[in-house]
């Protein structure tokens, strides 16, 4: 058909039709729906990020593109300390608080956190025409068949309630942490190589680091977890990279015809043990900690590179983020590199404290956000969930993203002070709480509330600790203005008990939660 012959056509079209016709006649360049790729790494602070912190000492190039290429949350914040109830989320959009996991974590094989019918960012995804992958590391989660007390494994039948029963068309990965079974590759809902043997930690030369290599045993003993022989710590970051590179390109086809595809990738560094590919050793200021971020920082630019040579970077959002603060060794890195994993934030993984839960928080969408955008209200990893869902289009109904806002105003630059009366809820390792509204944040202990002590010791009611911060003149949480701010303090107990309360903190009906065994909320009587 000649140009002459489509511009006849075309004006014997109504106008209203315009946009229409163009798309058959002359080609669209990509669906409006975005691609999305969620880059998760494991206890990565806010300074390890080059173009967060000057003062590295090493680079991350490929992650400082995303801060210089698209916006930074300063004030961003994983849900929880720890890793579990992170994830879950962010998958969810609801706090973890409200589910039987009141602190700490679990572990690689029983009953998945995530409930059954509970709407994640997959299977939300997958409802509205998305392909849905997963490549990482899971840590909700999932049930193997049998037992090594009990009879035995048979890793030969698949394992159950893993990521494709929560929305994933596909998966592959391992079950949960480094540092404990079941160290092995799985794929959809089956397990590639048994794991038959046992391994345990490996005390490194570096205070308190550690390997999970070989030799491996035949025999379990005690601190010994599961380990398929064909496992090799140091290449986990690659296998990773290289299958989600994989996934772009056999996805890119779907994505510029119409079906977009969402890639979740949780990532298993910076947590321990650093087992960097040895491609990557040595090469860093920063011993084998910073030689593990520089890896990782090359694993993510894997993926950024596999988005451009397909043609999918305009049209497709990627964020990154950290399921908590940095691992307590950050206080090493600090004494002996002069690096600072936490920047100028107080505590570190586990801790109520800022260095805690305030982790890189990033996204990149060329078609929609703009370069080297910054925005510095206080926001939480809970809000991918409802963010995802304004992109697209879709109404979560009551049941689902509980603790979920949108961020697609601030993203697109029309709304950069939304939802500035929200509350924004931090927990602990040891299940403590802290709220954030605004300026404000109120830390509440019931002894410690993580690795550090709180900074006052004379208790409210002979029961709870409490630390009252502002945050916006004191991000370091130096000066506790508990008693000089009684009503700040009242009103926030107030808004975290009816946040509690409701199983909610967005608008929208109330919803239940567990309400069993949950000795940190003694400020508040539980009906």
């Amino acid at each position: 058909m000649n140009i002459q012959t489509r511009l006849d056509r075309f004006f014997s079209i109504p106008t209203c039709c315009f946009y229409f016709v163009f798309c058959v006649f002359f080609g669209c360049a990509q669906t409006s729906k975005p691609n999305i790729i969620i880059i998760y790494t494991d206890d990565q602070g806010y300074g390890d990020v080059s173009a967060l912190n000057p003062e590295a000492k090493f680079k991350t190039p490929n992650i400082d593109k995303l801060v210089n290429e698209g916006l930074t949350f300063t004030d961003g914040h994983s849900s929880d300390a720890v890793c579990t109830p992170s994830r879950y989320s962010l998958l969810t959009g609801r706090y973890s608080w409200r589910t039987s996991l009141k602190k700490g974590v679990i572990g690689s094989d029983g009953p998945c956190l995530i409930e059954k019918d509970r709407m994640t960012i997959a299977s939300l995804l997958k409802d509205n025409g998305y392909n849905t992958a997963m490549v990482g590391k899971w840590h909700l989660q999932m049930e193997f068949e049998g037992s090594l007390k009990e009879g035995g494994r048979d890793w030969s039948k698949p394992f159950t309630d893993g990521p494709i029963e929560k929305g994933f068309d596909y998966f592959f990965g391992i079950p949960a942490s480094m540092n404990f079974g079941i160290l092995t590759y799985l794929e959809n809902d089956r397990v590639l190589d048994p794991p038959t043997l046992f391994t345990k930690k490996k005390m490194d030369i570096t205070p308190r680091t550690y390997r999970m290599t070989p030799p491996y045993k035949e025999e379990q003993s005690k601190g010994y977890v599961e380990v398929a022989p064909s496992f090799n710590d140091e290449l986990v970051l690659e296998t990773f990279a290289n299958k989600a590179v994989e996934y772009i390109n056999k996805s890119a086809n779907d994505a510029k015809s119409g079906k977009p595809f969402f890639l979740y990738l949780p990532l298993t560094s910076p947590h321990l043990p650093h087992c960097t590919h040895p491609d990557f050793q040595g090469r860093s200021n920063c011993g084998n900690y910073g030689d593990f971020m520089e890896e990782t920082d090359y694993r993510v630019g894997q993926v950024l590179d596999a988005l451009k040579a397909n043609g999918l970077e305009e049209n497709t959002l990627v964020i990154f983020s950290s399921d908590n603060g940095a691992e307590s060794n950050y206080a090493y890195q600090r004494d002996t590199y002069q690096h600072y994993s936490c920047m100028n934030f107080k505590g570190g993984k586990r801790d109520i404290y800022e260095g805690g839960h305030r982790v890189p928080f990033l996204m990149r969408w060329p078609n929609a956000i703009s370069a080297g955008k910054k925005v510095d209200s206080p926001v939480c990893q809970s809000d991918y969930l409802a963010t995802i869902a304004d992109i697209i289009g879709a109404k979560l109904p009551d049941n689902a993203g509980e603790d979920s806002y949108s961020l697609y105003p601030m993203m697109k630059g029309t709304n950069s002070n939304q939802n500035l009366d929200r509350a924004v809820i931090h927990h602990s390792f040891t299940g403590h709480f802290a709220i954030r509204e605004g300026k404000w944040k109120l830390n509440m202990f019931r002894g410690s509330g993580g690795s550090l002590k709180p900074t006052i010791i004379k208790p409210d009611l002979g029961e709870a600790l409490f630390e009252l911060y502002d945050m916006e003149n004191d991000p370091e949480e130096t000066s506790n203005l508990y008693f000089k701010h009684p009503e700040i303090v009242k009103e926030l107990k107030e808004k975290i008990t009816q946040i509690i309360k409701n199983g909610r903190s967005t608008v929208g009906t109330p919803q239940p939660y567990v309400k069993k065994n949950w000795k940190q909320v003694n400020w508040m009587t539980l009906n």
